[in-house]
């Protein structure tokens, strides 16, 4: 008999990689991941009025999702931002 292949334990497990209120930085960003082979997904979050104080009035938020085994991978390519770019980003720790 075969055995059934063994799935990784972090198959469709996404984590939060960083955010941003920012559309330059996330464009930045957007074009690094892809540069480097990192599949991700980007999504914008609308901001309710009365929390937008906390993210200096900004009205929404760019989330980046990637999955777990490609945290470190995806983390070293962030860093490759200008200064500038990532103080306008929050990463996000696992």
């Amino acid at each position: 008999m075969k055995k059934a292949p063994r799935l990784d334990k972090h198959v469709d497990k996404d984590v939060i990689l960083c955010s941003t209120t920012n559309h330059r930085v996330s464009n930045h960003a957007t074009e690094i991941l892809i540069r480097d082979a990192i599949p991700f997904t980007k999504n914008w979050k609308r901001i309710p009025f009365y929390k937008r104080e906390a993210y200096r009035g900004a009205a929404e938020v760019c989330v980046f999702s990637i999955n777990r085994n490609l945290y470190g991978k995806a983390r070293r390519s962030i860093e490759q931002l200008g200064r500038t770019d990532r103080d306008r980003i929050l990463l996000n720790v696992i």
